[in-house]
């Protein structure tokens, strides 16, 4: 007996098979869901002077692939994958010779387990609610210098899951990297931030 399709699975399969057929209501629909958290990525990855270019590229390579996409992962992954792509391709065109994983070695390895988890505990923050950390106009310029100047894919990684909400596997996915690698990079990245927020309070 042939398994019906999940009502979620068959409007995808619809939507994926009129954008084939060139249908702008269904684009339009799809760059209005999908936009925003592709460029979010690309910012990610390469920064804010060539997310626009980058996405523009991610969707113009998408349509062209639209044909032979095969669902084996969400419209939303493999257009979130392409984006991931693209962002790296152009870093590397840009920054000849950078490493990805530049930076891994922000935190002495002796801080973590063979796993990657970081074995001493990272104290709390001195202030009760993350909205009281936001109020604080100073403190929000010293995250978001400390968020811009992780490496690559610690950027890329700490977006993704902690600010759109992906899932690692997803993440794993779109930045073709290992689930071990990627929890490492997320801790790290998360690390940097909260030693940030250390530092301004201890002022």
């Amino acid at each position: 007996m042939k398994k019906i399709a999940s009502a979620e699975q068959m409007d995808e399969q619809t939507l994926i098979t009129k954008l084939i057929e060139g249908d702008g209501d269904a684009f339009e629909f799809v760059v209005g869901r999908y936009h925003s958290i592709m460029l979010s990525v690309a910012r990610a990855i390469i920064g804010e002077a060539f997310a626009d270019d980058v996405v523009q590229e991610a969707w113009i390579s998408a349509i062209h692939a639209l044909p032979r996409f095969e669902g084996r992962s969400s419209l939303k992954t493999w257009l979130l994958q392409i984006t991931g792509n693209s962002a790296k391709s152009r870093l590397r065109r840009e920054r000849r010779q950078l490493s990805l994983d530049d930076g891994w070695q922000a935190e002495p390895d002796e801080k973590f387990d063979k796993r990657g988890h970081r074995i001493d505990d990272v104290l709390p923050w001195n202030i009760e609610t993350p909205d009281a950390l936001l109020e604080n106009e100073q403190l929000r310029q010293v995250i978001e210098d400390t968020f811009q100047a992780l490496p690559p894919h610690q950027r890329a990684v700490l977006t993704m899951a902690d600010i759109e909400g992906l899932k690692m596997a997803e993440i794993c996915n779109i930045l073709d990297i290992s689930a071990s690698n990627a929890r490492v990079l997320l801790h790290r990245a998360r690390t940097a931030l909260h030693h940030s927020i250390e530092k301004y309070q201890d002022r």
